[in-house]
């Protein structure tokens, strides 16, 4: 890892923003870890606006499940944001594809994202990009509302303003968003509404919420019962969804009414995990008519140049790439923002750095070599008509689209580690539920070769200090 300043260190590439990387920055004394945020303004020039506003509204914000910042840091070519580290991972990465999770889990992260939601709203500010991708966990499992580029304040000095942008992901996107103009509340809360369904049923409800969408007119019309995703859902969980998920923003719940209605207040039993997974339909090939105008899919994943099949299995372990730039020489140096001041990085626990890392599901281990796991995997992409591309240092690029033919993004590192091959996936643009349903996929075609049997969990996360 490459030291940043005197004392802290570049751990592994957390996610990729549509400006840049996120990076994890480490305390080498006491294990903090803070996630950095990188924006390229040579690449992008037109992203100072967006850092401007995104950290001003940032300042604003402190609470529980809202990702915490530390300040910002800026050169002549690059911005630098320093966050709070969510060592839990991605919210989708715990949505089993075409199952859910648990009702009394999926209860727990909806408080939470109710919370943080009421908690924005009461300081004026619209999020706009809700989706699972954009909620974190931390260590205790806690949820975090992340990604602010596309919010705004709609309130101020208690006048509202209507909203005029059309933002956001499609299928998480109110309808009046694609009509607008629009209130900000109403259109937050729809978000949150398709969220809930993700976590019950392991899928999105319709491709976008207009009359084009043959799925969307199934349900405005009342004739959804026998479709999934709603024929998995129990009659209180359906209740719920129904109100938050009301063509009308004026007749929609208000979170004063989520917070009042029986399945938010019930306390469900824990009865257990949810075990395997249902298969997608691979056969599904709905296409969506895509909004010129709705460029911005998730700012936290960008658009990838080409990529080309290449046969190359050479990969070389011991050169991964560092980082380089020129570096401040003192910690002071790392935040310019006067709020922030060192202890706010101060670690309590001494927890081991290795165990503080980002977990995450999409892994296995194999029985294989490192050459013959390599052809395997290509062939496997082969057989799935993927496109990808390898860099010598154990990362396979992989390309495709999903079943809305938007862009699907995501990489497998290959990891030689205590004497086993880790292959590693991570997403890198698109919808974390298709990415899910692409891994069990290209998992159940690896698994005879998928190393069986518990692996202890410092081991699974060691790989992650790593660049």
């Amino acid at each position: 890892m490459t030291e940043f300043v005197d004392g802290w260190i570049f751990g592994h590439t957390l996610g990729e923003g549509a400006f840049g990387e996120v990076k994890l920055v480490i305390n080498k004394s006491t294990g903090e870890a803070v996630a950095m945020k990188m924006i390229d303004l040579e690449k992008h020039p037109d992203a100072h606006h967006t850092v401007r506003k995104e950290t001003t509204i940032h300042r604003m914000l402190s609470n529980p499940n809202i990702i915490q910042y530390f300040g910002k840091r800026s050169e002549p070519n690059m911005e630098y944001i320093f966050l709070e580290y969510a060592s839990g991972g991605e919210l989708f990465d715990r949505i089993e594809p075409d199952v859910g999770m648990p009702i009394w889990e999926a209860q727990k992260y909806f408080k939470q994202l109710i919370s943080g939601i009421e908690y924005l709203h009461s300081k004026g500010i619209a999020h706009r990009d809700l989706k699972p991708e954009n909620l974190l966990l931390d260590e205790h499992d806690n949820l975090k509302v992340s990604d602010f580029g596309m919010a705004t304040i709609y309130r101020l000095q208690g006048k509202e303003r209507c909203l005029e942008k059309r933002c956001g992901t499609l299928p998480y996107v109110a309808p009046e968003v694609l009509l607008r103009p629009y209130h900000a509340e109403p259109a937050d809360i729809w978000s949150c509404g398709i969220i809930l369904v993700a976590l019950l049923t392991g899928e999105l409800p319709w491709d976008q919420s207009l009359a084009e969408c043959p799925e969307y007119m199934a349900w405005r019309d009342g004739k959804y019962m026998s479709l999934t995703p709603w024929k998995k859902l129990d009659n209180s969980s359906l209740s719920l969804i129904k109100n938050i998920l009301m063509h009308s923003p004026q007749s929609r719940f208000t979170v004063k009414n989520i917070k009042q209605h029986r399945w938010f207040i019930k306390k469900f039993q824990k009865a257990g995990n949810i075990e395997g997974y249902i298969r997608p339909d691979e056969t599904d090939s709905r296409q969506i008519i895509e909004d010129e105008n709705l460029t911005r899919f998730c700012l936290s994943q960008p658009e990838l140049p080409a990529i080309e099949n290449t046969n190359t299995v050479e990969i070389n372990l011991e050169e991964r790439p560092g980082f380089s730039f020129s570096q401040p020489a003192h910690i002071e140096d790392l935040l310019l923002c006067t709020q922030v001041q060192t202890k706010q990085f101060t670690q309590t626990s001494q927890q081991n750095t290795f165990q503080r890392l980002v977990r995450r599901m999409t892994r296995f281990f194999v029985k294989t070599e490192l050459e013959t796991t390599v052809k395997r995997l290509i062939n496997c992409l082969k057989d799935e008509n993927y496109t990808y591309r390898i860099s010598n240092f154990g990362t396979i690029t992989i390309s495709g689209v999903d079943r809305r033919k938007m862009p699907l993004v995501f990489k497998a590192n290959i990891v030689e580690m205590d004497g086993k091959i880790l292959v590693d996936f991570r997403l890198s643009k698109g919808c974390g539920l298709e990415f899910k349903r692409r891994f069990v996929k290209i998992k159940s075609l690896l698994e005879d070769i998928i190393l069986k049997g518990p692996v202890t969990w410092p081991i699974a996360v060691a790989t992650e200090c790593m660049p």
